[in-house]
């Protein structure tokens, strides 16, 4: 069974109590605290959970980098955090704010001679999504995109969730027409026809975990944005309408 990051920390508490006694003889030594100071007293605590690195935040805390996850913590790392950080003032996701600025993808450097490309209008605004043609929320994002012009969409098929998507999705890319393939299938729920090729399929799994790309739809926007699962529609049109002005 898959381990959470949350039974991970849990558990290493449990069996890791001496960390305590260290951790505070080593805030001793030291009047100030660094982010390699917490880093260490964070492993000592917890063992080797994929830390990739550590940052003092302006609210007080550190935020620790555990692959695409953050937790937050204390200089002492005598409490973590494993959940959603909110600006009262403001109402702002800081941590998804956070985690979006961390996954920004060049859109440049993607490999599109892998995706599937439509335009619409003089496609001036860029997007790319990761979609399995099994996710319910993919094709709920393809339906807010309806209506939404100049705009140059690039699919990168990502058949995660079962077997059949993996058939779903080497069907639509040996299609002639691999763009209405795709929108028959997750606007009409017209499935492709059955047909094997050379498709890419391994080098398209490749990609997404290359960059992280844990679920379905994940989007990349031409700013170099990133987010995770499917907007509502009038959010996609803003993100859309910001990139458009700042272009």
């Amino acid at each position: 069974m898959k381990r959470t990051l949350t039974s991970i920390l849990v558990a290493a508490a449990l069996v890791l109590p001496a960390a305590a006694a260290w951790a505070q003889a080593t805030s001793s030594k030291s009047a100030g605290t660094s982010e390699e100071v917490v880093k260490q007293r964070f492993l000592q605590r917890f063992g080797e959970v994929g830390v990739e690195g550590v940052s003092r935040t302006p609210y007080g805390l550190y935020e620790v980098r555990i692959g695409a996850e953050l937790v937050y913590t204390d200089e002492k790392v005598s409490f973590v955090l494993d959940g959603s950080l909110i600006d009262a003032a403001t109402k702002r996701n800081i941590t998804r704010e956070r985690k979006e600025q961390l996954l920004a993808v060049k859109f440049d450097e993607l490999p599109l001679n892998l995706a599937i490309k439509q335009v619409r209008g003089n496609g001036s605004r860029r997007i790319a999504l990761f979609e399995d043609p099994n996710c319910g929320y993919c094709k709920q994002l393809r339906r807010s995109m309806e209506g939404i012009d100049n705009l140059t969409i690039y699919t990168f098929l990502y058949p995660i969730l079962s077997p059949d998507s993996l058939t779903k999705s080497t069907a639509v890319w040996c299609s002639a027409d691999r763009g209405k393939a795709w929108d028959d299938w997750m606007l009409r729920g017209k499935a492709p026809q059955a047909k094997s090729c050379d498709a890419p399929m391994q080098e398209l799994l490749a990609l997404g975990k290359k960059l992280r790309v844990t679920g379905t739809p994940t989007i990349i926007f031409g700013d170099d944005t990133r987010v995770g699962g499917a907007i509502p529609a009038d959010r996609l049109r803003q993100r859309l309408d910001a990139m458009g002005k700042a272009g």
